[in-house]
């Protein structure tokens, strides 16, 4: 960088945190830093770097920051601006149409990671149902290279996004299948390998109730309500995901599902009505309930 094309980077770090701190941005300096890196083509700690360097940007890097600050302090999602989405190891394709993965859904894949690492077999096999951008499903299959994963997403619109992921990501072990979970039935959907064969099923499912809008606008305004509300109670979509994985796990298999704080002891009343064994709910880093699991 050339010292007299443009500002100072560290003078355009602190105006976006400014900014990013008035509109309601949980994390600003997060943010800012994460924004110029998209631009510049660099990790954030080379953004910090650059910037205790005395580093400058070009007009037209400067020109590109200030549009998607701008965007960013409307509120829409950092990742559908840098079209990037952490996930454990990974980096996926995220953007309009598809659920943004989140730090804390990262706690429930290791749920199922472990079961399948503890399956009594060389290659175990595992279900994501409701898949998304297909974070949960890669994710297993990245950090159990034994394992075969296969993927279910309703939306065309989030199918895309992980057809997209699992071509970079899958490692050929994970199969995507676009359809209705209510249709992932033998002689439908399910494959018959799967079927009274799978270790483990985990979904990350719509369990918003339908009445409770989301008071973040990132969330309110940007993910699709398709994977956000699941009904009067918020647990529909867990009551077919109930049925399911009931059919795809052999005995002994783990069910995993991600869930809203305050809904577990409901859950678990709905999995054990329906002979699940073992039903427990788990927190998060932050204490709250966040997980439940459930044998088969």
């Amino acid at each position: 960088m050339n010292d007299d094309l443009g500002p100072l980077l560290t003078d355009l770090l602190t105006e976006l945190r400014a900014q990013f701190d008035a509109a309601g941005i949980e994390d600003p300096n997060v943010d800012a830093e994460l924004l110029v890196g998209h631009v510049l083509d660099e990790r954030r700690g080379r953004v910090q770097a650059l910037a205790i360097m005395g580093e400058r940007v070009t007009p037209a890097q400067r020109e590109r920051i200030t549009e998607l600050a701008e965007l960013r302090a409307e509120r829409m999602p950092l990742q559908h601006l840098t079209g990037r989405a952490p996930f454990r190891s990974l980096e996926l394709r995220v953007g309009p149409g598809v659920f943004v993965p989140r730090p804390e859904t990262e706690i429930v894949a290791q749920f199922a990671i472990d079961a399948l690492a503890l399956a009594p077999t060389p290659a175990p096999l595992a279900v994501d149902l409701c898949t998304g951008s297909g974070a949960i499903a890669l994710a297993l299959a990245a950090e159990v290279p034994t394992a075969r994963v296969w993927a279910v997403e309703k939306s065309t619109e989030a199918h895309a996004w992980a057809a997209e992921n699992v071509a970079v990501h899958g490692d050929e072990r994970v199969t995507l299948i676009h359809g209705d979970l209510a249709d992932f039935v033998p002689g439908a959907l399910a494959p018959a390998e799967l079927v009274g064969q799978t270790h483990v099923v985990i979904s990350n499912p719509p369990y918003v109730p339908d009445a409770m809008v989301p008071r973040d606008a990132e969330v309110r305004d940007h993910d699709p309500a398709l994977a956000l509300y699941g009904g009067g109670d918020g647990l529909d979509v867990i009551r077919v995901i109930s049925r399911v994985a009931a059919m795809l796990l052999l005995p002994g298999g783990t069910l995993v599902l991600e869930h809203a704080e305050g809904q577990g002891a409901a859950i678990r009343d709905l999995l054990a009505a329906d002979g699940w064994r073992a039903c427990a709910t788990h927190p998060d880093l932050t204490g709250r309930d966040r997980a439940t699991t459930a044998l088969k």
